[in-house]
């Protein structure tokens, strides 16, 4: 089963690192990322710009409106996201819990739907 995680992250947390710490993080996800793959978990990683640098569309009553940045007021942005390959919840969680940055924010794991459903968007948890 596929599973989306994506990575969320306090700016200013990343910002603050020394480069020392910043080159030993991106070293480590780096090897994370080279390990995911040769296990066959990584289908797709890549990091997001600032949520400074986004947009957010919306579309009511037929006018369309823009927000600079993103929908919701948060500490933590999305920085970035990596679809994996995983047995189950609990091997994809395995794999999130080890993505280096997770340690400095969280990792959202979410299934990812295999098709639009015909009878509703979004099924009950199982």
């Amino acid at each position: 089963m596929r599973y989306l995680c994506l990575a969320y992250e306090q700016e200013s947390v990343v910002n603050a690192l020394s480069r020392p710490e910043w080159d030993a993080l991106r070293g480590e996800t780096l090897s994370y990322v080279e390990e995911l793959r040769k296990r066959g978990h990584l289908v797709s990683t890549e990091p997001l710009q600032s949520a400074r640098a986004a947009t957010t569309v919306r579309v009511r009553s037929g006018k369309v409106s823009l927000t600079d940045g993103p929908f919701a007021e948060t500490k933590e942005q999305l920085g970035g996201f990596f679809l994996i390959d995983a047995r189950d919840l609990n091997e994809a969680i395995q794999v999130a819990s080890k993505w280096p940055s997770a340690r400095l924010g969280s990792i959202e794991v979410r299934p990812i739907e295999e098709g639009l459903p015909m009878e509703r968007r979004y099924r009950p948890p199982a």
